[in-house]
C-alpha cells in the first residue's frame, strides 16, 4: 500500500520521514512541501566582505542581547 504524502499534514509528514529514514520519496515530498511553504520568505545574500561580515555579526549580537 502506497502512502499518500499529499494528504498528510506537514507535522505528520515530518514524523513519517523521521521514522522511515530510508524512504527517499517521503523525504523529497517533505522537502518540496517546505520549499513551497517558504517561497515568500526573503532570502539575503551571504556577506562577502569583512565590512559586511562585521555588520552582520553586530546585527546578530544586538538581536540576541536584547
Amino acid at each position: 500500500m502506497k502512502v499518500d504524502f499529499q494528504r498528510m499534514s506537514k507535522a505528520e509528514l515530518k514524523a513519517y520521514v523521521l521514522t522511515h529514514k530510508e524512504d527517499t520519496e517521503a523525504f523529497y515530498a517533505l522537502a518540496d512541501r517546505l520549499k513551497t511553504d517558504n517561497q515568500d520568505v526573503p532570502w539575503y545574500p551571504s556577506p562577502t566582505t569583512p565590512e559586511a561580515i562585521a555588520i552582520m555579526e553586530q546585527a546578530i549580537n544586538q538581536h540576541f542581547n536584547h
